[in-house]
């Protein structure tokens, strides 16, 4: 059964990224002054990313990450939100790596688009119509299964190890793509075909965690772009040996997005 594990990133409180092998125990990273920009940071394989690296990193304030698909769309998990239809209740934050920072550019949601046919299990994504346009780079989403493989970045503003809260700053890291066999040993529910895994199989140390759930998982494509090729979705903790982060595989559901998108009006 899935429903254990996806409770640690598939909550509102939860999501993903780069965690693991803390020295601090679990939950204590929150009370510890976060890093800024050039900083050590407060986490083992992860560090903190540099303003204006990923432009298209946006925070929701259900606890939750997500990508611009568009200026006006934020593309995150099915999870996060509470299915689709009118929606003004969902803060976008986009635009800063430091929460906190002044120049954020928040704008509120008008609609949601859940992916037609989600239950919890796979076809984990989902869409959010902004007010207004955010005037910012967007991350294009994988077309094919070609770059559905080698090293990918995530980043995130989510808990530095299980059971802990939101970072003040965006954490990125890179973590290995882990063949569907391989994931299926560790989670033989897997849905293959829909999911991607990724991880340090037999070490753990650099993870997705609570607070990054939506969030992407890119890499670059052969022109030196940024891809998205997975959105997190859920996992057995943080960084656990033998337990890679799972991920939505976005090439699996680009026609559907562009769909959901066109509904919106995006």
């Amino acid at each position: 059964m899935k429903t254990l594990v996806k409770t640690l990133k598939r909550s509102a409180a939860a999501g993903a990224v780069v965690l693991a092998a803390l020295s601090l125990q679990p939950g204590s990273a929150q009370a510890q002054p976060a890093p800024g920009p050039g900083a050590a940071p407060p986490v083992v394989g992860g560090k903190p990313a540099a303003k204006g690296e990923f432009p298209w990193m946006v925070r929701l304030s259900m606890g939750c990450g997500g990508a611009l698909y568009t200026r006006t769309i934020v593309l995150t998990a099915a999870h996060c939100v509470d299915g689709s239809g009118a929606d003004t209740s969902i803060t976008a934050t986009a635009g800063v790596v430091d929460l906190r920072d002044s120049g954020a550019v928040k704008v509120k949601s008008t609609r949601v688009l859940q992916a037609p046919g989600y239950n919890g299990t796979g076809k984990d994504w989902a869409l959010i119509k902004l007010a207004q346009p955010i005037d910012l780079p967007t991350l294009p989403i994988a077309q094919t299964t070609a770059y559905d493989k080698g090293d990918f970045t995530v980043a995130g503003w989510g808990a530095a190890g299980e059971g802990g809260g939101q970072q003040r700053y965006l954490l990125k890291a890179t973590v290995p793509f882990v063949d569907d066999a391989t994931c299926k040993s560790a989670y033989p529910d897997l849905v293959a075909g829909e999911e991607i895994c990724a991880g340090f199989m037999e070490e753990g140390g650099v993870d997705t965690c609570q607070g990054d759930s939506g969030g992407p998982m890119f890499r670059k494509d052969d022109t030196g772009g940024w891809i998205q090729v997975g959105i997190v979705s859920w996992g057995d903790g943080c960084a656990r040996p033998g337990k890679p982060g799972v991920y939505t595989q976005v090439s699996r559901f680009t026609s559907d997005i562009r769909a959901g998108a066109g509904q919106l009006g995006g």
